[in-house]
């Protein structure tokens, strides 16, 4: 076995700066490439792999599903959707569910959702309100609500019908929208995840609900990176006491089974109706089955509890041991969503720390995004500060 990976490959699509190393097998935390070098996993499949690897109580789960129906579509009912969506609906206060594959999926139907909620009522050419550094995708129609340029570069043109502002300003989002009688939702992310780890503050959540009340727009919450327990709460608008119409959800729901959810509430539930959306693979089987036992584990193991102390302890440590360092701009984040903000660009680290046997990533060219696995224990916690501490030192006296 050669003793590293070809970055090139002849007949993959060039789309990833991929670091040279091919994971085989996983464990708990830990992941092992094919030479058998092993890793600390900090970014969990990008905040997917809620139960770690190969979690005694979900393979056996799995196996017994993919050994009894996999897939049928959706032409026919499939009883682990009504489970997998009662549950859903019991953990937010939300009233249904409709199932796809992915976040992007969820987005995408968000803002379907939003649009014929608009054009119901009589809008001709409905507008959502978005936000400066969101991401929600790369659709043409989730990279058009996102906010970074170079995402959007190169596909126009793009569409139309979205409204930009800054996140935490409840007087800006008020003069953008000031007599705009198409305004049918706003749009956000509770922790923006590709943006750089930015928190929405909880009183600004709470303005931002009255408002949407106040006009009769659709509250639609991205909760795809920051919910299903990373921040310590199912999803993490929760820690402000609101309640969103829409809320897309994926990554960690089926703890590396591809899955997609959009949550609605009264409001938006039964906007849309047969004919008007759908999906081949979404709501099969076995992503249904992923998701009921993801969240049944989550549940029995107080992995919400595990993931507010562990984050809680992680922060800290983070900060005692790179917070005062000249160049560390920021540490922020909640629970096991973390980001550490340097005053660079940080992009060299993904591969640095592979090589000292530490898995993360970077966001916005100059944030450490730290999502780990919702079982990681403290003296993991400890052992990822203590990998990541002699890198970032030794990129600051750069």
């Amino acid at each position: 076995m050669s003793a590293f990976i070809e970055a090139a490959s002849p007949h993959v699509m060039n789309t990833y700066g991929r670091v040279p190393i091919a994971l085989e097998r996983g464990q708990g935390c830990r992941v092992w490439d094919v030479n058998g070098k092993e890793y600390l996993d900090a970014l969990g499949g990008i905040a997917v792999n809620t139960l770690g690897h190969n979690h005694a109580k979900l393979v056996p789960a799995l196996q017994e599903q993919i050994a009894k129906l996999i897939h049928t579509s959706n032409y026919y009912h499939v009883p682990g959707q009504e489970r997998l969506a009662a549950k859903l609906v019991e953990l937010s206060g939300m009233s249904k569910v409709f199932f796809c594959n992915s976040g992007l999926e969820a987005n995408e139907a968000a803002i379907k959702i939003a649009r014929k909620f608009g054009v119901d009522k009589g809008i001709a050419n409905p507008e959502i309100v978005v936000y400066e550094k969101a991401f929600h995708g790369r659709s043409i129609a989730t990279m058009s609500a996102t906010g970074n340029p170079k995402i959007r570069s190169g596909f126009g043109p793009l569409v139309e019908g979205f409204i930009r502002v800054p996140l935490n300003d409840i007087d800006a989002i008020k003069q953008a929208t000031e007599g705009n009688p198409n305004v049918v939702a706003v749009f956000f992310e509770t922790i923006q995840g590709e943006g750089g780890i930015n928190p929405a503050r909880s009183e600004y959540l709470r303005d931002l609900r009255k408002l949407c009340d106040e006009r009769d727009w659709l509250m639609m919450i991205d909760e795809v990176q920051c919910g299903m327990g990373r921040t310590g709460k199912w999803f993490a608008h929760q820690w402000a006491g609101i309640v969103p119409d829409v809320m897309p959800l994926a990554k960690g729901l089926g703890s590396g089974v591809p899955i997609g959810a959009v949550v609605a509430g009264p409001k938006a539930a039964d906007v849309l109706q047969p004919g008007n959306h759908g999906t081949t693979f979404g709501g099969n089987p076995l992503a249904m089955r992923a998701g009921v036992e993801t969240i049944r584990i989550m549940e029995e193991d107080g992995l919400l509890e595990n993931a507010a102390t562990v984050g809680a302890h992680l922060k800290a440590s983070l900060e005692r041991a790179l917070g005062s360092l000249p160049g560390v701009k920021e540490i922020r984040g909640q629970g096991l969503m973390l980001g550490v903000e340097l005053d660079r660009p940080c992009g060299a680290l993904i591969g640095q720390a592979a090589e000292a046997g530490l898995l993360l990533s970077v966001t916005a060219d100059s944030v450490i995004r730290i999502v780990p696995p919702l079982i990681l224990t403290t003296a993991e916690a400890d052992e990822i500060v203590a990998r990541l501490t002699p890198l970032v030192k030794a990129l600051l006296a750069q």
